[in-house]
């Protein structure tokens, strides 16, 4: 499966003057040559709702697609498997800021880029201005990274209830602080830095206008939004509602995220929110091909088809070695075996060849069970649109001892929160 869109013979398809790019029209042109020569067909609609080229500072990001770290999963193997098979920006999963500062040995090992992978980008996780200033020091002198973005909508009990990820952002002072110091650290080498959010702790106590402003006015290039409160965790549906209300709040660009299952529910968030780029993540479990989709959509171009489980099969063999090289071959198998049951989700394979998938122990045994699958087994269409990964049900958020009494924060301790070692 290659990065570009798959056309039938004898079909041509180009853009005319994509929206943003100057000049044009916004269409989209398809031709097929047929008994009367070549027939072409404009489609205006698909390529006036793409947004122009998205601006990280002085990064540009076409088409305005991110992937959104996740932990035990975007590292340096899966983010080059998604990146082949369509332009974007693709983050790392997010690493601890005093584990930067105090040189961790896993959390510095996380700090693998592949040689294609000529922007790179870091999701930093900390409460701490003073931390995070000199981790974001550390990351652009001595790793090179050119894109940080702050983690600020983890719902996880174990980090909310020391007043990290979705519950800092309650406390506007120390938000800011921690942004200011951020984008002070950066500015040198001019790299952008963006902050990720979601809605608020729970629906009487919304963040996100306030966090888009404080952004603003900290100098961050962009913001991202979560449509769900904290307490929602990842049940129920994004609220995408709010993403149009942070987009009318703030004059920096926003990113919507959440539900993005298909690349037609991306554009559908573009239309109904105005946002100017999405951020993918559980869509793209087990689906790879979902940024092919995604860079078809917004260019306007035909919507590629669905694969087939032979090249599903394909696919993980390609995660697999990818995996390997990453890692070695033991670890590298013992991390592709979560990601099977996604790769295989609705497709008919035997109870034993699934199991056997879920346990494989090396390449050649991956090769082997590979070998054995049904290769011309058409995609499941039923699993088209519907939620990947974790779901869970809402509960309430696990909070400091009077947290919500004020909302400035500057002067709290929050060291028990500041996690020194990376990985989620």
């Amino acid at each position: 499966m290659g990065s570009g869109s798959s056309r039938g013979v004898g079909e041509i398809a180009w853009d005319r003057g994509r929206k943003g790019e100057g000049g044009g029209a916004g269409e989209a042109l398809h031709g097929k040559f047929g008994e009367d020569g070549l027939v072409i067909t404009v489609d205006a609609t698909a390529a006036e709702r793409a947004p122009a080229q998205l601006r990280l500072g002085r990064l540009g990001v076409d088409p305005p697609v991110v992937l959104a770290p996740m932990a035990g999963v975007t590292n340096a193997a899966f983010r080059q498997l998604c990146r082949e098979q369509g332009a974007g920006l693709y983050v790392c999963e997010m690493i601890t800021s005093r584990g930067i500062v105090e040189r961790d040995a896993k959390t510095l090992s996380m700090l693998r880029f592949d040689p294609g992978e000529t922007i790179r980008s870091v999701q930093l996780y900390g409460v701490d201005p003073v931390y995070v200033g000199e981790a974001v020091r550390v990351l652009v002198a001595e790793h090179g990274v050119a894109h940080v973005d702050l983690n600020f909508g983890c719902p996880v009990p174990k980090v909310t209830r020391k007043g990290g990820g979705a519950a800092l952002p309650y406390k506007r002072g120390l938000l800011e602080q921690i942004l200011r110091s951020a984008v002070t650290a950066a500015e040198p080498a001019d790299v952008p830095v963006t902050m990720k959010t979601r809605i608020g702790i729970d629906p009487d106590h919304q963040t996100h206008l306030d966090a888009g402003r404080i952004a603003q006015d900290a100098g961050c290039a962009a913001i991202s939004l979560h449509a769900r409160t904290a307490d929602q965790h990842y049940s129920g549906t994004a609220h995408w509602p709010a993403i149009a209300e942070l987009k009318a709040a703030v004059d920096l660009p926003v990113l919507g995220n959440g539900d993005i299952w298909e690349a037609s529910d991306a554009l559908r968030m573009v239309d109904e929110t105005g946002c100017d780029g999405v951020v993918v993540g559980r869509g793209c479990l087990g689906r790879p091909w979902l940024f092919r989709d995604l860079a078809a959509a917004f260019a306007g171009q035909p919507e590629p088809p669905l694969p087939a489980l032979g090249e599903v099969a394909d696919m993980i063999d390609r995660h697999g070695h990818l995996l390997a090289d990453l890692m070695g071959e033991d670890r590298g198998m013992r991390d592709l075996r979560k990601h099977m049951a996604w790769y295989l989700k609705g497709f008919v394979v035997g109870q034993q060849t699934r199991a056997a998938l879920g346990l494989v122990g090396s390449l050649q045994e991956l090769s082997d069970l590979l070998g054995s699958l049904e290769r011309d087994q058409p995609f499941p269409r039923d699993e088209l649109g519907r939620p990947r990964g974790r779901q869970g049900s809402p509960r309430r958020v696990a909070l400091p001892q009077g947290w919500l009494d004020d909302t400035d924060g500057r002067r709290l301790d929050l060291s028990l929160a500041e996690i020194g070692t990376s990985g989620g």
